[in-house]
């Protein structure tokens, strides 16, 4: 039992589901003891509506109410979450489903698996403590103009990973979590015998990269980021913050291990996937690793968008778009700048935009631009993303069409990046 903060008294919260073009109006009736938001991660809405605190909307206070109305624009996987200071690392995060009306997959069951690295409540420890523990030596940079000091200490200890280039992360965890459970109360997703489940995979976590893989089985990856790719047969994937993949599995008979590595973590989250003729067979121990874990791992290479997704971008001009810091100091940046000094990256409406993204720092930064979807990488028939993770010393172009005025965040998805100051805006002018 831990105390945490909530959408509707549970973690995860229940999940959202509405078909394309449905109006939605969703009343956020804020009983924390602080101000809040809500970001719709991954949707392309109106801008007033994105939920980003002195840039798209006013803070909702404590005791305050606030309405989000806009329609449900594009059909995929996508969440929901603050986006104020560190709280998106408790237990206020939620799936939001939209349904696609002609959706071509034809399932038996359709679920969302929901991935979280948690701290609060856990002894002492809460997201502010786990700040204040990296030693922030610039903290009004961040987007609560927070100034936690400390005295230069590793929350992490030493976290490394070779799959992410380095140093997997900042902060250690008690626990990861799939649907708010742990591995001891681990979830049973149950599959009719011969059937066929979908899995709808979302890292809502805060600095955890997840590999996930289910024993004796292989996944066909439909979806990244919520649009449809060319099918891709693998044993693992893996998501970084707020990366969401969905996956076909066809499951033979018996009770399998759904396991979530975090990767340089030393710890997993896990799940069991069950036929119905399997009823009675007791699914491995949860610390089981499989084997699938080492198998074919899903890389951005690897897919290519539906041809119904794909995104005509013809960038004209090259935006740098430099991620700077480091652990030591926590003082990560874009473009040399905090957020609180940053410099806009302005573009008109109905500009087509290479976002060149380097990594000048030795750790990986999932980065999500908001209100957008990106073609990743310069070919015709690259996926359409929202959040892509750059590796070390390494560069990505996100190809971008000016289509939905506003001032857009764009930023880290490590939730204590993003408070050190890693984001900046991409800004609309006349």
């Amino acid at each position: 039992m831990v105390d945490t903060w909530a959408f509707a008294d549970t973690v995860g919260s229940p999940t959202f589901r509405m078909g394309q073009g449905a109006p939605v109006s969703i009343k956020l009736s804020n009983k924390l003891p602080e101000a809040t938001t809500i970001h719709w991660h991954g949707l392309a809405l109106r801008n007033d509506m994105d939920g980003v605190m002195d840039l798209t909307q006013p803070e909702v206070p404590a005791g305050g109410t606030f309405e989000y109305k806009f329609n449900a624009p594009h059909p995929g996987t996508f969440w929901f979450h603050p986006h104020m200071g560190l709280q998106l690392d408790r237990g206020l995060y939620a799936p939001f489903i939209i349904e696609d009306p002609n959706e071509p997959l034809d399932v038996d069951v359709d679920e969302v698996l929901m991935l979280d690295d948690w701290l609060d409540g856990m002894g002492t420890r809460t997201p502010d403590s786990a700040y204040a523990e990296l030693g922030n030596m610039g903290g009004s940079g961040g987007m609560s103009g927070m100034n936690m000091g400390g005295g230069g200490s590793m929350a992490g200890g030493s976290q490394s990973s070779e799959l992410l280039g380095g140093d997997a992360g900042d902060v250690k965890y008690d626990a990861h979590l799939i649907n708010g459970k742990m591995p001891s109360d681990r979830p049973t997703f149950n599959v009719p015998a011969g059937g066929r489940i979908r899995l709808r995979l979302i890292n809502a976590g805060s600095d955890t990269a997840y590999r996930v893989a289910i024993g004796g089985q292989k996944m066909t990856v439909t979806h990244a980021d919520g649009f449809p790719v060319n099918h891709v047969v693998v044993e693992s994937v893996l998501l970084g913050m707020g990366e969401r993949y969905d996956v076909l599995v066809e499951p033979t008979s018996g009770a399998w291990p759904i396991y979530a590595e975090a990767l340089g973590k030393g710890g997993h989250a896990s799940a069991v996937l069950r036929t119905s003729d399997a009823a009675n067979t007791s699914a491995p121990d949860d610390t089981v690793r499989p084997v699938e874990l080492d198998g074919r791992l899903l890389t951005y290479s690897d897919l290519a968008a539906d041809d119904t997704a794909r995104l005509d971008a013809k960038p004209t001009r090259t935006v740098d778009v430099e991620l700077g810091g480091s652990m030591m100091k926590n003082d990560w940046t874009i473009n040399g700048r905090s957020f609180k000094d940053h410099e806009p990256i302005v573009v008109t409406e109905g500009e087509h935009v290479r976002l060149r993204v380097k990594n000048s720092t030795t750790m990986w930064h999932p980065m999500h631009v908001h209100g957008h979807t990106f073609r990743l990488g310069s070919a015709a028939n690259g996926p359409r993303k929202d959040t892509a993770n750059v590796l070390p010393g390494k560069t990505l172009d996100f190809d971008l069409v000016a289509d939905n005025p506003g001032q857009w965040m764009i930023h880290c998805h490590n939730t204590y990046h993003l408070e050190s100051g890693m984001a900046t805006v991409l800004s609309y002018v006349t």
